[in-house]
């Protein structure tokens, strides 16, 4: 089973951070024991969890005091599984450490256990590893290939976690229970 699990998101001051400590207090009451931390592929060091983040937590029973930490290689060596809150952090995190790529997904695209998605998620990356070599090799996608990639694109949900930096408490409060609803489903898929 995986133990090691990093949530990334921006600043590490909202999401990834209510992510860490969701999953911390939901894996103690099935009496997991993982290993959880949290950073942001677009902060520094040492950045307080927002108010609105600690008290969406609080209003849970969970207290989370830590602070923000920038992306490393350090953590990306640390993880076992890597999960960011929206499709453009993992392509941000890709980019800068390819080498991560069999262990990065989102939140919601790793919890999801729609078969029909997967099938689809399944497809999409095979079209666009098939892309990516072409692009490297200098050659283009075929026509057919590329329309497809589009059709999957067009039918793919959202697997974004609405960022609540700045909002009221209530926009903070529905990005804790997406979360909570997606990590939920996580533990069930990691106690198959």
């Amino acid at each position: 089973m995986l133990k090691r699990i990093l949530f990334v998101c921006t600043g590490n001051t909202c999401r990834s951070p209510m992510a860490e400590a969701l999953l911390r207090a939901l894996a103690q009451e099935r009496g997991l024991q993982l290993d959880i931390r949290s950073a942001g592929v677009s902060t520094i060091d040492g950045l307080p969890v927002s108010k609105n983040a600690q008290t969406a937590l609080s209003r849970r029973g969970i207290q989370h005091h830590s602070t923000s930490k920038a992306i490393e290689t350090g953590s990306i060596a640390w993880s076992d599984l890597i999960l960011t809150m929206t499709g453009s952090h993992k392509r941000q995190l890709l980019q800068k450490f390819p080498n991560a790529v069999d262990k990065t997904y989102t939140l919601l695209e790793f919890a999801n256990d729609d078969p029909e998605v997967l099938k689809r998620i399944a497809e999409l990356e095979g079209l666009l590893s098939e892309w990516h070599m072409s692009q490297a090799l200098g050659q283009p996608l075929s026509e057919e290939k590329r329309v497809k990639l589009l059709q999957l694109e067009q039918q793919m949900p959202s697997f974004d976690i609405d960022d609540p930096f700045g909002g009221p408490l209530e926009i903070y409060e529905m990005s804790a229970a997406q979360i909570e609803a997606a990590l939920k489903r996580l533990l069930d898929r990691l106690q198959q």
